[in-house]
């Protein structure tokens, strides 16, 4: 099989690459610039696209492949900004990309959306599904489910196939942003203001994510398919915070603050002076830990069912090894930061 990776230099994809070579298959990654072609695999096939947008010239990267990974697109930011910030990236070189891959006979595209495409909280008394209507709330969400809209519509006028994957947070090795600044939290020792905390969260371990992703590629149920992705084990974050402190052996620092008063600090004072103070040795941004307050928990049973999928990885030794990673990773460099 002939593959194209776009976003061939990131995180999940520094996952994805080394199984898709250990099957024997050709690669082909697609990154922005010529800086980004020396973080690819020795045997992975560099191309260089430039910038994302409509205008996107895709055609060299796609010509000769048989199935490619959409992962490319602008990232998830927590200071929202207006969805036509979002749409070069996430949607318009989504659909020039589809439309370049159809012309040149590209068999499936695989989609990395976001759960966000759906919204930013389950209902309280069940996880979602993909029967469940999309309500995507920030502007990256709807530029998510814009850029499935722009595929599937590519798809209706073409034989090319489309499988759309939605993860939640993905953790592991070389993971940054949120789940970096809790692994730094934790490994020193900072009080964390969420012990009150009642909700249930989905993840997804990127060996997991990456699993997933490859059966998409294979399967013949995947064609025309949305698929739910995770762990397949929800946890609270106070749980979520004492499995990671147990995997570096040390306590987990719990302070049982109301989460009302963590949303009210959160959207009135950010990370001010006054906040910082009262949370004393706490310095990550309260702000971008009260997103993980809320409830969000997906269904996976569509996946198991249709696609014979199964997460090969527990949670437990997923986030073994991305704590094992974090020290060996802030070994190298003391002090380390997002």
């Amino acid at each position: 099989m002939k593959l194209l990776v776009t976003g061939a230099s990131g995180f999940i994809a520094s996952h994805l690459l080394p199984g898709l070579l250990a099957k024997g298959w050709y690669v082909r990654g697609a990154v922005r610039n010529e800086e980004r072609l020396k973080l690819l695999p020795q045997r992975v096939e560099g191309t260089v696209v430039g910038d994302l947008s409509l205008k996107t010239d895709w055609s060299a990267a796609s010509r000769g492949i048989d199935v490619i990974v959409h992962l490319a697109g602008r990232a998830h930011v927590l200071r929202d900004c207006a969805v036509e910030d979002y749409y070069s990236t996430n949607v318009g070189a989504s659909r020039s990309l589809a439309e370049a891959a159809a012309r040149s006979r590209v068999k499936r595209l695989v989609f990395v959306s976001s759960v966000k495409a759906m919204g930013e909280r389950s209902l309280a008394d069940r996880p979602w599904t993909e029967e469940d209507p999309c309500f995507p709330q920030d502007s990256y969400g709807k530029s998510k489910r814009e850029a499935e809209l722009a595929l599937l519509e590519v798809a209706k006028r073409t034989p090319m196939e489309i499988v759309v994957l939605r993860p939640p947070v993905v953790y592991g090795p070389g993971v940054g942003a949120n789940i970096y600044r809790v692994l730094r939290a934790i490994e020193r020792g900072w009080p964390l203001p969420l012990g009150s905390v009642k909700n249930r969260r989905s993840f997804i371990f990127v060996g997991n994510f990456v699993d997933a992703m490859i059966r998409a590629m294979e399967h013949s149920r995947a064609s025309g398919g949305t698929f739910l992705v995770s762990d397949g084990k929800d946890l609270s974050t106070p749980e979520l915070i004492r499995a990671i402190a147990q995997a570096f052996g040390k306590p987990a620092r719990l302070v049982p603050v109301p989460p009302v008063l963590l949303r009210l600090a959160g959207a009135v004072l950010g990370l001010s002076d006054e906040v910082e103070r009262l949370l004393g040795s706490l310095t990550v941004d309260i702000t971008k830990i009260h997103r993980l307050l809320g409830s969000l928990t997906v269904d996976i049973t569509k996946i198991r069912r249709l696609l014979d999928w199964e997460p090969p990885f527990g949670m437990e030794e997923g986030l073994g090894r991305t704590v094992q990673w974090y020290k060996e990773a802030t070994a190298q460099v003391p002090f380390a930061s997002s």
